[in-house]
């Protein structure tokens, strides 16, 4: 397994005008995720989790500090470059799935490789494909009115996986899901983080998943704690 960072921020710091002064968000943050690991992100609301996953998406850029994703530094990048890096090397996915009613599953997979300029017949082969790893192979033809709570996750994972990406942010998978469907989806994210050999950051309320992950960073008021609990220095790479 390559120790190469997916994600790696450097002493990065992000403020926003609050009134006459200034409010920081995040406060020389330092985060290096390998590839082929996960990390979960855990802290009370309002402590940066959201704000980090934002500079890590290229979605903000940062006050001052380095964020560099797979390789690439995003300060040398400008809006289109961001653009284009997210839509190649950066997945997402959201505590709502955020289907769209109207498709299948497949088809919720195969749109977001229209905007790749994929072909239509590769993006359907790559669709089925994906969803047979998440466990839906039954259900490609399926709206999401159709699907659980969890299999509407899946659809969201495996749409995330569409574009190969070097990284995987995740915001909350399983904050709308009960305790044995969240931890199957915590168990698949882990499962997709080996075998896909990206690196993934997981927002998480739910700390009873955190022992399935890599790494567990803990986030206040904008910072990283010192006291963190880490598994990354065992497979030769350090958080």
């Amino acid at each position: 397994m390559t120790a190469s960072a997916a994600l790696s921020l450097t002493g990065v710091t992000l403020e926003y005008p609050d009134g006459e002064g200034t409010l920081k968000a995040l406060d020389n943050v330092s985060l290096h995720v390998p590839a082929g690991r996960i990390l979960s992100l855990t802290g009370p609301s309002g402590s940066g989790k959201s704000s980090l996953l934002a500079v890590a998406a290229t979605l903000i850029r940062p006050t001052s500090g380095s964020v560099v994703v797979s390789g690439t530094d995003t300060a040398l990048l400008d809006d289109a470059g961001r653009t284009t890096l997210r839509r190649d090397k950066v997945g997402l996915i959201f505590q709502q799935p955020n289907l769209l009613p109207s498709l299948t599953a497949a088809e919720q997979l195969i749109i977001t490789d229209r905007l790749r300029g994929v072909h239509a017949s590769a993006s359907a082969a790559r669709a089925l494909e994906l969803l047979d790893l998440v466990g839906l192979a039954s259900a490609a033809d399926k709206r999401p009115h159709q699907l659980s709570g969890g299999q509407r996750q899946r659809v969201n994972i495996a749409r995330a996986l569409m574009g190969s990406p070097a990284l995987m942010l995740v915001d909350e998978p399983t904050a709308a899901l009960d305790h044995e469907r969240s931890e199957s989806i915590v168990k698949l994210l882990v499962q997709l983080t080996r075998e896909f050999g990206f690196g993934t950051v997981m927002v998480t309320h739910d700390t009873d998943f955190v022992p399935l992950t890599d790494a567990v960073a803990v986030m206040r008021d904008g910072c990283l704690k010192d006291d963190l609990l880490t598994n990354f220095g065992r497979v030769g790479a350090a958080l």
